[in-house]
């Protein structure tokens, strides 16, 4: 079975389409694995480094996306299951790589020219990053690694990057591939359906946080946005807000969104139903979620151990890189 990989940077809050687009497709990879290193799944606490941020606030987050991925189903016995920083071989492999990779590479990456055209100080890590995220991907000798269309460019470069070390230095990586999670990409923010529901958005206001308690979850389903038509139908286009209902609501039910429009006569009732699912599919998370908070030393052993055995792999990774290199060992 093809290795596959999926990071989370604790920027932000984890939210449903999160849950849809990546974390069911790597826990429902986890359990078809024979093996379980053929499943890597990691908090990508470096990656939020790369913009200005609140210490406490990283160090938080890290804790909670880690719960809540636990809490969703992540396996720790079906998958290595880290923290970034906990294994050093991930900065050590990040320059290592950027010796073989060119600035232009790293200079036309789309997230680098938004994101830097927004801030007035810019860091060096916020260039490099793609690099340490192909250095993450390549680590492991990954095969398929989940995203969406805006970081699709991020695998393209680690596998380019791992071409070019093969052709100079002899075979050491694995080339990886990006593979579109069918969903993810269409779930929208429900106060602005023009924009996809994000965990660095503006305003929460539209986004279905995995931690919003219930009475939270149905008052933004209800006031999501939707047309003057007042005609249920799946028109992405013309009906962006109520086609991204039936999306969360196909996403929720394992549905059809077409064929669930057929379903509804008016909006209320439409809003009820996405309530109700969302509520359903969110609620055992969030009570999973609780228990695992009064347990925390249970959540630090499991990143304890999963660090470990990442450490193992990624160790074996970066001596193999050393060696093609010309670095001599110690």
């Amino acid at each position: 079975m093809a290795r596959r990989l999926t990071g989370f940077t604790p920027s932000g809050d984890l939210h449903l389409g999160n849950l849809i687009g990546a974390i069911r497709p790597i826990v429902d990879a986890q359990r078809l694995a024979a093996d379980p290193a053929d499943t890597v799944i990691f908090v990508s606490d470096l990656h939020a480094l790369t913009l200005e941020h609140d210490p406490a606030a990283v160090r938080r987050r890290t804790v909670e996306f880690a719960q809540l991925l636990l809490a969703s189903g992540t396996d720790p016995d079906r998958c290595v299951f880290l923290v970034q920083s906990h294994v050093p071989q991930h900065a050590e492999v990040h320059y290592l790589l950027e010796c073989v990779t060119g600035y232009g590479e790293a200079q036309r990456m789309i997230q680098f020219k938004e994101k830097s055209e927004r801030q007035r100080h810019v860091r060096m890590s916020l260039l490099t990053y793609p690099i340490l995220m192909a250095g993450d991907i390549l680590l492991y000798d990954t095969d398929e690694v989940p995203v969406g269309e805006d970081q699709k460019q991020h695998v393209e470069l680690a596998r380019d990057i791992a071409a070019r070390f093969n052709s100079r230095y002899g075979e050491t990586f694995t080339l990886p591939r990006a593979v579109n999670p069918p969903v993810a990409a269409r779930l929208r923010d429900l106060a602005s359906p023009e924009a996809k529901m994000s965990k660095s958005s503006a305003s929460a206001a539209g986004v279905l946080l995995l931690l919003d308690d219930e009475a939270t979850l149905r008052r933004k389903v209800m006031r999501a946005v939707t047309d003057t038509e007042n005609a249920v139908r799946y028109e992405p286009d013309t009906q962006p807000g109520v086609s991204n209902l039936l999306d969360i609501l196909a996403a929720c039910t394992g549905g059809d969104p077409r064929e669930l429009s057929g379903h509804f006569d008016r909006y209320g009732e439409l809003k009820t139903a996405v309530a109700d699912a969302v509520v359903a599919t969110l609620a055992p998370i969030r009570k999973r979620y609780d228990e695992l908070d009064a347990h925390a030393d249970h959540v630090t052993a499991v990143l304890r151990r999963g660090s470990a055995r990442a450490r193992e792999l990624a160790g074996a990774k970066v001596s193999a890189v050393k060696e093609a290199l010309g670095l001599l060992e110690p």
